[in-house]
């Protein structure tokens, strides 16, 4: 049998983006300012929604997108939304950190809220326009704490193991109508939302936050650093190409190997 002649040329490690609207909410800073960027770099045309209108304007203006000014956590607001966008990444979340015993009920409620109903309501308003033309990505940033626990944050955990299963769902039924639904599990990325649980862990732990960093963020990482922004944006973009067609239902781990 003749040998198959090597390939003379690859396409792109990411096609077909051009001219996509994406949606990312917590748009404004960190991480979603990081894959808008990413993702306009692409050809995508970006709708960075934020409770930060300010902020939020000035990435869009940035990418040459359109700012939305949101407070997510006005539910009802959402639930006669509806969105014609080809992609929804869905990637604001706050964070809080205290035994269970001592964790604010409204606290809890609040994360469950922001992090697991809201992205249930935004691919709800977004679904109708997907299927009608047979394409679309839902991307869901949950956490290497969507797949595995640590001490002190039960809210957190709860609501991304919650948006696992619900990205799994949407998966199920996106797939005959062309829509995958995917997660991306970051280990500690270098946001301010990280920055922010340096403090918070010390107070719990009774550390430093030097220590913190060394003993409780990276302590089981083969690779001993914080993940940066843009190494997250490079997989969302490849999950909302078209190279990630048959890609759905997953879980995407970037985490240094934390959960090796």
């Amino acid at each position: 049998m003749a040998e198959m002649p090597a390939p003379t040329h690859y396409p792109p490690l990411v096609t077909g983006l051009a001219g996509k609207r994406v949606l990312v909410t917590g748009g404004a800073g960190g991480l979603g300012a990081a894959m808008a960027r990413t993702l306009a770099g692409q050809g995508a045309h970006l709708i960075v929604a934020d409770r930060d209108g300010a902020a939020a304007n000035a990435v869009a203006s940035e990418v040459n997108g359109e700012a939305w000014e949101v407070d997510f956590l006005d539910t009802t607001a959402l639930e006669s939304l509806r969105l014609e966008v080809d992609v929804l990444i869905n990637n604001a979340g706050v964070q809080a950190i205290a035994p269970i015993q001592d964790f604010e009920p409204a606290a809890f409620r609040r994360i469950l809220t922001l992090m697991l109903e809201v992205p249930f309501l935004l691919t709800r308003a977004a679904l109708p326009h997907m299927y009608r033309q047979g394409h679309g990505r839902i991307i869901n940033i949950s956490s290497i704490h969507g797949l595995r626990a640590s001490e002190f944050k039960s809210a957190y955990v709860a609501a991304k193991h919650g948006l696992e299963g619900f990205s799994k769902a949407t998966a199920r039924e996106g797939g005959p109508h062309g829509v995958t639904s995917n997660c991306v599990n970051p280990g500690y990325v270098r946001t301010a939302m990280v920055e922010g649980q340096l403090k918070d862990q010390a107070a719990t732990h009774g550390i430093n936050e030097d220590a913190v960093l060394e003993t409780v963020m990276l302590t089981k990482n083969a690779i001993k650093r914080l993940i940066e922004p843009h190494e997250v944006a490079t997989l969302v973009a490849f999950l909302a190409s078209e190279q990630a067609a048959m890609v759905t239902g997953a879980s995407y781990v970037l985490d240094g190997g934390w959960n090796a």
